[in-house]
């Protein structure tokens, strides 16, 4: 079968080595429009879960890609100047251009083709193609030109973010929550490798209008944020990689393909970045819409409507919880003045739903202990 694939991310790149590893006859080419040095971001985090998807569903790439890895048992939430540490819940990370790097030698050691610097405009570019999978991202032009045929929806969610990094190296993922006369800052922060950190810094909107940062100027962000975080920082710069204000933008589609176009990855459905699994779920995705093929053999149209068959419960399941999550963080301005930092950690914990006062208690009895001590209700209920 005669593969393309637009965009060389983390859901095209295993997709297709999963093919080729099963059938090397496959003929593959993903087409990359950046150069092969080049990547956005910082760092990409899992959670220990994630990692135990793919090790079930890859014990060779697990093991390929986890000694480049970052790892911690703990997450920190900081309110001010007072932190929780949250023991039970294990992340991972690594950079985001390593990573990608990695998967390229992966992928090309199978045979697989990569076209860098190769934009790719319009489908009738890759028509020769018996499979075209549209994996280049949130803003993937093969979603938004063929909106109605994939049933797309997009909400535009209000918080503002900004993806930084910095040389200050921290102990475990975090998120710090800063109080200002403008409004609350957080800072979700954590270490990809011995010598930097992601640090991405997030705002209400009507915290962002009061600042003034629409007519700021690059440097002049950073130096504000340097100075929101200046405790936490330690004298460490914030350091830009085309850094700027970002608005989320919730994705979802009713239909995953038409004819031989099918996507993957963020340009499938976008999960917001508080719940770290925008890169397991490409993997992921990588994972059934392979084994979809696997099943149909190379029956396309078959195969397609299988993956979305598949893929669809669990997928739905993390997107609604990354949809509670980001609201969360639309009214953290509130929790931050109404809440003690232990409600405040633990309503953090417990704000998809999916964890309630018996899994707070498994993963942190300490804290458990302290939400009783504040609120002798929950022990009733749970």
């Amino acid at each position: 079968m005669k593969i393309k694939i637009i965009g060389a991310g983390p859901a095209g790149l295993y997709f297709a080595a999963l093919m080729k590893r099963h059938d090397p006859s496959h003929e593959i080419t993903l087409y990359e429009r950046s150069q092969r040095e080049a990547t956005w971001g910082f760092g990409v985090v899992f959670s220990d879960r994630a990692l135990e998807f793919l090790r079930a569903d890859d014990e060779a790439l697990y093991q390929y890609l986890t000694p480049h890895m970052e790892t911690w048992p703990d997450l920190t939430i900081q309110v001010n100047d007072t932190k929780i540490p949250i023991t039970g819940n294990g992340f991972a990370a690594t950079g985001r251009l390593e990573m990608l790097t990695l998967m390229y030698a992966y992928v090309e050691k199978l045979g697989i083709k990569i076209e860098f610097q190769t934009e790719i405009t319009s489908l009738d570019q890759v028509k020769d193609a018996d499979l075209i999978v549209g994996a280049n991202g949130a803003f993937s032009w093969v979603r938004s030109e063929n909106e109605q045929k994939f049933g797309t929806r997009c909400d535009w969610r209000p918080n503002r973010f900004m993806w930084y990094g910095t040389s200050k190296v921290f102990d475990s993922l975090s998120l710090t929550f800063r109080e200002t006369d403008q409004g609350v800052f957080c800072a979700h922060h954590y270490r990809y490798s011995p010598t930097m950190s992601t640090f991405l810094v997030e705002v209400e909107d009507e915290t962002w209008q009061r600042v003034g940062f629409e007519h700021m100027s690059p440097e002049d962000t950073i130096r504000y944020c340097e100075k929101v975080f200046a405790k936490d920082l330690d004298g460490h710069p914030i350091i830009s990689n085309n850094s700027y204000w970002r608005q989320f933008p919730a994705i979802w589609n009713e239909h995953w393909s038409f004819d031989n176009v099918v996507l993957m990855g963020d340009a499938l459905r976008t999960a917001h970045f508080s719940i770290g699994s925008g890169t397991r779920l490409a993997m992921e995705d990588a994972v059934a819409l392979f084994k979809a093929f696997k099943e149909k053999g190379n029956e396309v149209k078959a195969a397609l409507a299988r993956f979305q068959e598949l893929r669809l419960p669990p997928m739905k399941k993390i997107w609604d919880a990354a949809n509670i999550s980001l609201r969360w963080y639309e009214t953290m301005d509130e929790k931050v003045k109404a809440l003690t930092p232990v409600e405040f950690a633990y309503s953090y914990m417990t704000r998809t739903g999916r964890v309630n006062h018996e899994e707070v208690k498994r993963r942190d009895p300490g804290l458990a202990a302290a939400y009783e001590q504040l609120h002798p209700e929950v022990i009733k209920v749970a």
